[in-house]
C-alpha cells in the first residue's frame, strides 16, 4: 500500500468519525419522532412540509420507502459500477455516501420544513425526502467518479445536501411548482451541480484516458442487475410523494409506461449508431433512467397513456445519441469529464421532462383534472392561480435550478481543490485504491509470495 492510499484512509476514516459524532449531537439536541396525539402539531407540521407531499398523510407506507430506497442503494448504485478498476470500490462509496446524506438530509430538511418550537419532528415522510436527496448526491457523484477520493466526496456532500434543499424548498414551497418525481429537484439538479464541479477540477494536462471505455468483464452482470431494480421499483419511487388517495396512482402508471419505451428505444438507435450493432446492457440501464427523469415533473399530471409512451421513447433516444455526438464534444471543448454520463442519462432528460410538465400545466383544466386538481395544482384549484401563471412557474424553476447549481457548483468545487484534500495523479483515480485494494496490486502480491490479509476496505 502507498503511502499516500494509508494517509487517505486514516483522514477518511477520521473524517467520518467527526461526521457521525456531530450528527449524533444534532440529533439529540434538535430531532424527535412527531408526536402521533397531537393534532396542532400535526397540522403545523404538515403545513411546514407541505413543498415535498402536500397530500401526504401519517401513516407509515413501507412499500413506498422500500421501493426508494431500493432504488436509491441500488438503482442508483449500480450506475456508478461499471469502471473496470474502480466498480467494486465505487460500491463502496455509494454505501458512504447515502450513509451520510440520509442523516444529514433529515437534519437539514429539518430545519427547512418540520422545524417547530426548537425542534425537528421526524416522521416516516421525512425518511422519503432523504432518500431523494441522497439520489440527487449520486447522480452528481457519477459526473465526478475517478477524479475524487472519498474524503472530497464526504466534502461535497456536506455541501450539496444543504444546496439541494435551498432549490428544492425555493421551488416547491416558494414558486409553488409541481415536480413530485424530481427532474428538477433530483435529476437536473444533480446532473449539473456534479458536471460543474467536474468542470472547475479540471486538469487540462492531464492524461485524458477514455473512462467510459475502461469496462471489464462484469459491469454489462452490474446493468442488468440493476436495470431489473429499476422496472420494478422505479414506479413505487416515482410516486413515492404523489396523491395517497383512492385515485388511480397517474405516476406509477405513466412511468412504468415511459420505463417500456424507452427501453424499446435504445434497441431502435444503437445499432445505428455503433458499427459492431453489440447492445451493452449498460445502455439499456441508461435509457431506463432517462425515461424515468423525463416523467419526472410530469408523472402526476393528465399526460395520456400514448403520451407517456412518446416521451418515454424519445428520452430513450436522447440518452444514446448524446454519448455518441454529445460527450465527445463535452470533453473535448469544455474539458468535462462525465464519467458516468449523467448529463445524458439525467441532465437533458431532466431539462426536457420540465418543459413537458410545463406544456402539461398550462394545458390543465378543472374538467380534465376533477378533484385531483387540488392535489397536482393546489393554486390553480383554490382560483389564487391560472393554470398559465402556474406553468410559467414551472417554467421559471429550470432557470433557478441551473443557476443554483452552477455558483454552488462553483464554490465546491473550488473547496475540493485545497490540496489538503487533493488526489494521487490522475492517471491512478480509476484505481480507487483509498477504500479497496485494485484486482492488480491483488496478482502482482499473490506473484510474489506476499500473504494477502484480511479485505482492506474501509
Amino acid at each position: 500500500m502507498s503511502a499516500h492510499a494509508a494517509s487517505s484512509r486514516l483522514k477518511v476514516s477520521g473524517t467520518c468519525f467527526f461526521l457521525q459524532i456531530l450528527t449524533i449531537i444534532l440529533f439529540a439536541v434538535f430531532v424527535r419522532y412527531s408526536p402521533d396525539t397531537s393534532p396542532g402539531l400535526r397540522s403545523a407540521q404538515l403545513n411546514c412540509s407541505s413543498g415535498r407531499n402536500p397530500s401526504s398523510d401519517s401513516g407509515f407506507h413501507h412499500p413506498r420507502f422500500r421501493d426508494v430506497h431500493l432504488q436509491t442503494l441500488i438503482g442508483f448504485g449500480f450506475l456508478m459500477a461499471f469502471l473496470s478498476r474502480y466498480g467494486t470500490g465505487s460500491m463502496a462509496v455509494n454505501f458512504l455516501l447515502v450513509a451520510f446524506a440520509i442523516q444529514w438530509a433529515i437534519l437539514i430538511q429539518g430545519f427547512f420544513y418540520s422545524f417547530l418550537n426548537g425542534k425537528i419532528y421526524m416522521e416516516a415522510q421525512s425518511m422519503v425526502s432523504a432518500d431523494f436527496c441522497a439520489g440527487a448526491i449520486l447522480i452528481s457523484v457519477g459526473a465526478v467518479l475517478g477524479r475524487v477520493n472519498p474524503l472530497q466526496m464526504l466534502l461535497m456532500t456536506l455541501l450539496e445536501v444543504i444546496l439541494f434543499t435551498v432549490n428544492e424548498y425555493i421551488l416547491l414551497n416558494l414558486m409553488g411548482v409541481s415536480d413530485s418525481g424530481g427532474s428538477l429537484t433530483v435529476h437536473t439538479f444533480g446532473a449539473y451541480f456534479g458536471l460543474t464541479v467536474s468542470w472547475i477540477l479540471r486538469q487540462p494536462h492531464s492524461d485524458k484516458r477514455n473512462q467510459q471505455q475502461d469496462m471489464g468483464h462484469y459491469p454489462d452482470v452490474f446493468a442488468a442487475v440493476g436495470t431489473i431494480y429499476l422496472w420494478i421499483f422505479w414506479p413505487g419511487f416515482a410516486s413515492a410523494t404523489t396523491v395517497r388517495t383512492n385515485a388511480e396512482p397517474w405516476a406509477a402508471l405513466n412511468n412504468y409506461l415511459a420505463l417500456a419505451a424507452s427501453t424499446l428505444a435504445t434497441f431502435v438507435i444503437s445499432p445505428l449508431l455503433h458499427e459492431e450493432g453489440v447492445l451493452q446492457m449498460t445502455q439499456v440501464q441508461d435509457a431506463a433512467v432517462a425515461g424515468m427523469a423525463m416523467m419526472g415533473m410530469a408523472g402526476e399530471m393528465l399526460l395520456t397513456p400514448f403520451g407517456a409512451l412518446i416521451a418515454g421513447f424519445l428520452a430513450g433516444l436522447i440518452s444514446p445519441l448524446g454519448f455518441k455526438f454529445l460527450t465527445p464534444v463535452l470533453c473535448s471543448k469544455l474539458n468535462i469529464q462525465d464519467a458516468c454520463g449523467v448529463h445524458n442519462v439525467h441532465g437533458m432528460p431532466g431539462i426536457l421532462g420540465a418543459l413537458l410538465g410545463t406544456l402539461l400545466t398550462a394545458l390543465a383544466s378543472a374538467d380534465a383534472y376533477g378533484n385531483r386538481m387540488e392535489l397536482v395544482f393546489p393554486h390553480v384549484a383554490d382560483g389564487s392561480w391560472t393554470a398559465t401563471y402556474q406553468a410559467v412557474c414551472q417554467l421559471c424553476a429550470l432557470p433557478v435550478t441551473l443557476l443554483l447549481v452552477v455558483l454552488g457548483g462553483s464554490v465546491v468545487g473550488a473547496i475540493l481543490k485545497i490540496k489538503r484534500l487533493g488526489s494521487p495523479p490522475d492517471t491512478q483515480y480509476l484505481e480507487n485504491k483509498t477504500l479497496r485494494e485494485v484486482s492488480g496490486e491483488r496478482r502482482e502480491r499473490r506473484a510474489s509470495g506476499e500473504e494477502l490479509g484480511a479485505s482492506t476496505s474501509v
